[in-house]
């Protein structure tokens, strides 16, 4: 049955493929309208028929890009007016495309001889679509000074990262895409941020992206459409007043000569921060009395961290291309970790501290071949990739323990050696057939397969000699999964002022897993999920529109969490994996309202088997196991407002606040779950314009309490300023940045499991200034050749 349902699709993609095309008239325009600075600009479009120029329609853009549809002439005139450009007017014909795509369009020597005009203009931060996605604009923006992705994203509206995973506000755990296609936590890791050009935050992701993940973050690269060189050199000098002092250096080469495109990076990071955890776990009962009080300090060294990359695309015509990609990091870690722990309970005092002595490696190679092909006049796409990852982790860690209970000294010396490796490859096709009517069918195809292993040693010598191995700490673990999976979506305009889109995605897993912890034990399953989607928006005015949304989703365990090799953090701390975890399924709805610069949305998530973690009783009365744990049910309220405005050009301002209120259901471990609470949360980003001299950029959000589950989270925030101008006709830039000012995103708050009380407080390096120094260099001349990225493609789950 699924080899027939598989290839009905193969062979139903084939049919559209084939289908001639009839259309002789211009259905859709689009392009992208820049000042000399190559920066977008803010404006209206008018569509004025031929050869009257009567009023036929218009629309406004904010961010360089215009599209109008519906437009159905052979011949037409497209005027753009705004404060930032004279007036300008252009004259459309067809010419065998229907969907015709001008590129990008200069007020200053473009292809239409306009002339040239000196504009100074804001890159607004945020634009909120018609679908509900929320586009933030990161290229001449307050975040275009952050040293990685991951600072980019912390900093984008409703977006929250916690331990290397991201959250979308009112949503739950986003995947990683880049240009569309899915990439790991590491490969986001080496991105540049000055290749970026902007982010998509895609809270409703239609059945074209993989299931896993409630919500979608596609970070989109900048298109280099001129010919030359060109190249980015970015240099950060960072201190910290509770992490330490690092320093960042990147330069990012571009080159595009005829067909050719050829792309390089590179960037190193070195210097020191750090990490500090109090943890207090109580159980009051007189029988099983227990207090601990453990402080953990985790003093980082950054030796080497290197990402690099190098790329070619090959254009054989404006409609196909071809492209082989190389990206790899190399993070060498040193630095230490030390603990100290008082314990009492019933019978003892005892006071334990340990240091280890952190040696860490960590590599990453990946190698992707991309084929791209656009197969008629209207926009019909085919898409095929395949890419291969091979990720590498060796520990040696040295260890020294220390005791007194009851005033009797103790003392044991141990080595924790891991050699832990993840190879994923991925192969994907995808066909997108666009009608003359303007409406799409998209159908694909995907298979990725994962092969996790793993070996644990620990080593114990009381002497500091003498080592031998502890076979009940030491394991070994293989984790072998394949995902095949496979989708359809259509999307359509009704009445022209209604669109819609329908989908389902289908994927079976199946997974094996060996591991010698618990005297051997060895676990298989495979399973087949479908997973529909819907969308519907209106337009009633041209201030108001509607929308309405449903999506399902999956969230696997990650590899590490499904690995129950022992982690060491104290003499009484351990963090395991839990190869019974299972996977967490969601059911989301959301309805949503745009009315001029407003944004307003309210969902509803339905979650089966919620995910989530905890600190275990481990053997001993006085240890405890941090493990991911399944709960029964899970019931999340969300409801978010947006404005965003300006003042002339010298203020634009991005608003929003949200409320979330999130129940969780237990039946299997018998936790006391909190009575649930909203938790609110307010992101602001403002930018100041000082003409001729300097621009000001504030930023700031805040995280109320949170009342869910097993967790009371006590509130968050942080509020980060910088001043930056640009030197040398905007080739160099200068930038001071203060982040996260009163240093208030520590992470704290409390929960029990069953007797045990925990309180937690975990205080990162957030509290920096930054010196940020970035110069432009390069020759380029116009094209006509209209060059297109591709993407990458990898699971999600490794980090």
């Amino acid at each position: 049955m699924k080899i027939s349902v598989f290839a009905l699709i193969i062979s139903f993609a084939l049919v559209c493929f084939n289908v001639p095309v009839a259309a002789q008239q211009v259905t859709t325009v689009k392009g992208k309208i820049v000042n000399p600075a190559n920066e977008p600009l803010i404006g209206n479009v008018i569509l004025l028929s031929a050869p009257d120029s009567a009023f036929v329609k218009g629309a406004a853009f904010t961010d360089g890009n215009f599209e109008l549809a519906g437009i159905n002439r052979k011949e037409f005139y497209l005027k753009f007016n705004s404060l930032q450009f004279p007036d300008t007017v252009i004259r459309v014909q067809y010419q065998g495309e229907a969907q015709m795509n001008l590129g990008t369009i200069l007020v200053a020597r473009s292809k239409y001889h306009l002339n040239e005009v000196q504009v100074v203009s804001n890159t607004p931060l945020v634009r909120y679509s018609n679908n509900g996605t929320v586009e933030v604009n990161v290229a001449n923006t307050a975040l275009a000074s952050s040293n990685s992705v991951t600072e980019i994203l912390t900093r984008s509206p409703n977006v929250l990262e916690s331990e290397g995973r991201f959250s979308v506000f009112g949503k739950g755990e986003a995947i990683i895409y880049l240009n569309g296609k899915q990439i790991t936590a590491e490969r986001l890791a080496s991105i540049p941020t000055s290749q970026i050009a902007k982010i998509e935050i895609i809270g409703n992701p239609s059945a074209k992206y993989d299931a896993e993940g409630k919500a979608v973050i596609n970070v989109i690269t900048k298109v280099k459409t001129e010919e030359g060189l060109m190249g980015t050199f970015n240099q950060f000098l960072t201190h910290s007043p509770f992490g330490g002092s690092n320093a960042s250096s990147s330069l990012d080469l571009s080159y595009m000569r005829g067909r050719l495109s050829l792309v390089g990076n590179y960037s190193i990071l070195w210097g020191d921060t750090k990490e500090r955890l109090h943890t207090i776990r109580s159980r009051s009962a007189a029988d099983d009395y227990m207090n601990s009080d453990l402080w953990t300090d985790w003093n980082r060294k950054m030796k080497n961290y290197s990402n690099y990359g190098l790329g070619a695309q090959y254009n054989f015509s404006e409609k196909s291309n071809i492209s082989l990609a190389y990206s790899g990091y190399l993070e060498k870690m040193g630095g230490t970790t030390n603990s100290r722990n008082a314990i009492d309970n019933k019978t003892d005092k005892s006071y334990y501290t340990s240091g280890i002595n952190k040696d860490d490696q960590r590599w990453n190679h990946s190698v992707t071949l991309n084929y791209n092909l656009k197969t008629d006049t209207l926009g019909s796409t085919l898409f095929i990739g395949t890419q291969y990852s091979k990720f590498n982790s060796d520990i040696n860690d040295f260890i020294e323990e220390n005791s007194v209970v009851n005033g009797a000294e103790g003392r044991r010396f141990l080595k924790n050696l891991v050699d832990h490796g993840i190879s994923i490859s991925t192969t994907q096709a995808d066909y997108a057939k666009v009608f003359a009517s303007g409406d799409r069918l998209e159908i694909g195809a995907k298979f990725s397969y994962v092969e996790n292993s793993s070996g644990t040693n620990f080593f114990i010598g009381p002497d500091g000699s003498n080592f031998k191995r502890d076979s009940g700490l030491s394991n070994k673990f293989r984790y072998v999964e394949k995902i095949p999976a496979a989708y359809i979506s259509y999307s359509g305009t009704f009445a022209r002022k209604v669109n819609y889109s329908l989908g389902a995605r289908g994927e079976w897993t199946n997974y094996d897993l060996t591991t010698s912890a618990n005297s051997g034990q060895s676990l298989s399953d495979s399973y087949f999920n479908i997973f529909p989607n819907a969308s519907v928006s209106a337009t009633l005015t041209n201030k108001l529109k509607l929308r309405a949304a449903y999506s399902s989703r999956i969230t696997r365990p990650r590899y590490q969490s499904l690995n129950p090799l022992v982690i060491y953090q104290d003499p009484f701390t351990t963090i395991e994996g839990n190869p019974n975890l299972i996977p967490e399924k969601t059911h989301s709805f959301e309805v949503g309202a745009n009315y001029s610069d407003y944004d307003l949305k309210i969902g509803y998530n339905y979650t089966i088997d919620p995910i989530d973690a905890a600190a275990l009783r481990g053997n001993t009365p006085n240890s405890y196991v941090l493990k991911a744990i399944n709960l029964f049910r899970g019931h999340l309220y969300s409801a978010t407002l947006s404005k965003s405005f300006s003042v002339r050009k010298w203020w634009s301002s991005v608003n929003s606040v949200s409320l979330n209120y999130l129940k969780q259901v237990d039946n299997k471990y018998n936790f006391e779950l909190l009575t649930p609470k909203p938790q609110i949360y307010l992101y602001t980003s403002n930018t100041f314009t000082v003409p001729d001299l300097f621009r000001i950029q504030l930023l700031a959000w805040y995280a109320g309490d949170k009342y869910s589950g097993l967790y009371y989270d006590k509130h968050r925030a942080t509020v980060t300023l910088g001043v930056e101008r640009d030197f040398l006709r905007n080739k160099l830039r200068l930038k001071l940045l203060a982040n996260d000012i009163f240093h208030s995103t520590a992470s704290r708050g409390n929960y029990n499991v069953g007797k045990t009380y925990i309180f937690f407080d975990r205080t990162y390096s957030t509290n920096y200034f930054r010196f940020v120094l970035t110069y432009n260099f390069g020759k380029l001349t116009k094209t006509d050749f209209k060059n297109r990225t591709t993407g990458q493609s990898e699971n999600n789950r490794a980090n």
